[in-house]
């Protein structure tokens, strides 16, 4: 069956013979073809239909697949979040698990990027509170030998100096960051550690598109007086 398409409003001028504009009209009123899902987003639609379906051990085989495309990008957002290497793995593992138990939520209109990392934030944030809520103090963001291993491993150099170097870096970075105010905090580190872009950051926020930009804009000149640039 063809598609229908709405018809003209009542009392509008009828077309002349070989007037093209009606059918630029047409086309103008077609809905417009949805943009196609991501390989993430497919995956996730796919487990959540073997879930449906009672399907568990196949689910799980499925969804390892799904865990592998985000493990290391998720770890990088949970660390800077909790400067602790041991609690952002958990962090993460925590989200996989709130994911899975939950995939028969998910709905495709929201990128499956986008609705992981927001539960994966909401998860780093109550461990910030809950460790503040212990620790009644600050603690500073020095890095520890097994976080530099870590990080090492991630991205090996074979210059002991020049992993000194970017250690130092790091921990300076992450002292100026921690000086940000909470929403500059969280939208800097979407954009430069969860590889994502102002829309993703506004979907998962909740703040306007335009918003995500000033507190970008705003995060970045902040940085660069702290760390010693022009403001």
């Amino acid at each position: 069956m063809s598609a229908e398409y709405p018809s003209a409003p009542a009392g509008d001028p009828q077309p002349e013979a070989g007037d093209s504009r009606p059918a630029a009209a047409a086309r103008a009123r077609r809905p417009t073809a949805p943009a196609p899902l991501a390989d993430d987003s497919r995956l996730a639609i796919e487990i959540r239909g073997l879930v449906d379906r009672g399907e568990m051990d196949e689910a799980r085989e499925r969804f390892a697949e799904l865990v592998a495309m985000h493990q290391r990008r998720a770890s990088r957002i949970a660390y800077q979040y909790l400067r602790d290497a041991s609690e952002a793995d958990e962090a993460v593992q925590d989200a996989f698990v709130k994911v899975f138990a939950h995939i028969n939520t998910y709905r495709e209109a929201w990128p499956f990027e986008v609705w992981f990392t927001r539960i994966l934030i909401n998860g780093c944030l109550d461990r910030r509170k809950a460790r503040t809520r212990r620790e009644r103090w600050f603690v500073g963001a020095e890095v520890s030998h097994a976080d530099e291993a870590r990080a090492a491993a991630a991205s090996p150099s074979a210059d002991p100096e020049h992993r000194l170097l970017a250690r130092e870096r790091r921990a300076r970075v992450a002292a100026a960051i921690d000086r940000l105010d909470g929403r500059q905090r969280t939208v800097f580190m979407l954009c430069h550690y969860g590889d994502c872009t102002p829309r993703e950051i506004s979907a998962m926020t909740g703040l306007n598109e335009s918003t995500v930009r000033v507190h970008l804009f705003r995060a970045a000149r902040k940085l660069r007086g702290l760390l010693g640039g022009k403001p």
